[in-house]
């Protein structure tokens, strides 16, 4: 197929690889940032406009809402390329009532939309086995999970147009407040003087056990906060998750607190870090670290 693919970062630089190499066309807009292996690699035209008159899907992986909403609709954008019968896939995290009036637009044009939003990360990017949440039309997610199922491996359609998005807010509610709490876990067993690698080891084995302490407990207690998702990003999704609940009339009291603790650690210039490093705001608030970050 010929699939347009625009927002190649941390996550979509290995997911249009996956594409590549499963012998898919991809085409590309012209970005300063491309290398001479996305050249190379890739068919490179001047903006999303030419991306989508030349594919016959388009996928989205871009930061936020606005960016989603410029990239389809603004000048030059992908609406302006479409014909009749063209699919348009968003796997950014964006909001779910927005979404809804995106695929409203995209659908107008004669085009399938669907969003399908992803957990896994940097790690389950490049090693093709992302989660994939999808909403929209039965027969447009038929359409594409031969390419979904290049880039992950756990693939579900959960309902109509903006239910994807809506999994994916769940989805980082539950992995914010398991950081958290696995931050508070190695704050107390710390300042209490057991040795929080043994504690981590120990918990491992037990109804408390969740990748969330093996993966980022063990990045707290060796700080390693180099990015695989970074704070701002998480502070973004869950902001979407409080509005979203605004909007319901839903209470999530411990979803907001968890968001004013990305809210200090952006405040404190930790928005780049892993995050795992939202321990860093639990380690102020007691004054004291999990271990003490090693020495420059």
């Amino acid at each position: 197929m010929k699939i347009g693919f625009i927002g190649l970062g941390i996550m979509g630089k290995p997911m249009a690889g996956h594409l590549k190499e499963a012998g898919h066309e991809i085409i590309v807009p012209e970005r300063k940032s491309l290398g001479s292996a996305e050249r190379g690699a890739y068919q490179v035209v001047p903006d999303a406009k030419a991306v989508a008159a030349a594919a016959e899907v388009v996928i989205l992986m871009v930061p936020d809402t606005p960016d989603v909403e410029a990239v389809l609709f603004g000048a030059d954008g992908v609406a302006a390329g479409l014909s009749k019968g063209k699919l348009v896939i968003d796997m950014s995290s964006i909001s779910p009532t927005a979404t809804k009036g995106f695929a409203a637009k995209i659908n107008a044009l004669g085009c399938d939309y669907l969003d399908a939003p992803v957990s896994g990360g940097e790690v389950g990017a490049k090693q093709a086995s992302l989660t994939i949440m999808v909403g929209g039309p039965e027969a447009a997610f038929e359409r594409a999970r031969p390419l979904f199922d290049k880039m992950g491996k756990n693939v579900t359609l959960v309902g109509p147009n903006g239910a994807g998005q809506t999994t994916k807010v769940a989805n980082q509610i539950i992995v914010a407040l398991t950081i958290e709490a696995v931050g508070e876990a190695l704050v107390f067993a710390s300042k209490a003087g057991a040795d929080p690698a043994r504690v981590r080891q120990a918990l491992m084995g037990g109804l408390a056990t969740s990748r969330i302490l093996e993966l980022h407990g063990e990045r707290m207690i060796k700080r390693t906060f180099n990015p695989g998702f970074r704070i701002a990003l998480h502070q973004k999704d869950l902001n979407l998750a409080l509005q979203a609940a605004k909007d319901l009339g839903v209470a999530l009291p411990n979803t907001a607190s968890t968001q004013q603790l990305f809210s200090a650690s952006v405040a404190a210039g930790n928005g780049g870090l892993d995050h795992s490093g939202l321990v860093k705001a639990l380690e102020t608030l007691a004054a004291h670290p999990v271990v003490a970050d090693p020495k420059d």
